[in-house]
């Protein structure tokens, strides 16, 4: 088993990632790891709706903003699907559903564990395409979107609801990460 920070690493300069870094993924591997994200996003938007609705007060504005965020995620991700001539209706992958699960998983714990897991995998995203950038284009484009300042601001905002010291959730999610990044170049 390896260490958090190991894990983290992993789950944050995985291949994949390095693949969009220097533009040699091969062709078809990003628009269908883009069609997985989709579905994920989606996941990540009713579990966030579901959190927000159980959340203290304190917490109510940033998961509110998060969840519309993700609103019109999945707005730009139609919009990309049609310039890239991309299906977005696929079958989800076992990695696909795996975090599903996890989502789900995370939807039955408590407040405080249930937005750590949140803030992680935001924070593995949002670390893992700083990772990638600078990129060539096609994914300059998807790179500059993911680490725009306002979502570095959301993730900051979301560091303070988390609890790092729930070491399980935290290397759930970045067991999940992994997987996820590891589907799109099976």
């Amino acid at each position: 088993m390896c260490s958090q920070g190991e894990a983290w690493r992993r789950a944050t300069r995985h291949p994949f990632l390095e693949g969009v870094r220097r533009g040699t993924l091969r062709k078809g591997t990003f628009e269908a790891w883009l069609a997985q994200d989709n579905l994920f996003v989606g996941d990540l938007l009713w579990f966030q709706a579901r959190l927000l609705a159980r959340a203290p007060r304190y917490a109510q504005r940033v998961l509110a903003e998060g969840a519309l965020a993700l609103v019109d995620e999945l707005a730009w991700f139609d919009e990309q699907a049609t310039q890239l001539a991309l299906d977005l209706e696929v079958e989800r992958l076992p990695a696909t559903r795996a975090y599903l699960t996890l989502l789900e998983r995370l939807d039955a714990e408590p407040f405080e564990p249930a937005s750590t897991g949140l803030w992680t995998l935001e924070r593995v995203y949002l670390e893992a395409w700083s990772f990638a950038a600078p990129a060539p284009p096609p994914y300059d484009v998807f790179v500059e979107h993911w680490t725009t300042p306002k979502f570095r601001a959301y993730v900051d905002e979301l560091a303070a609801l988390a609890d790092p010291s729930h070491v399980n959730i935290v290397a759930a999610v970045l067991a999940a990460e992994v997987a996820f990044w590891e589907a799109a170049l099976a």
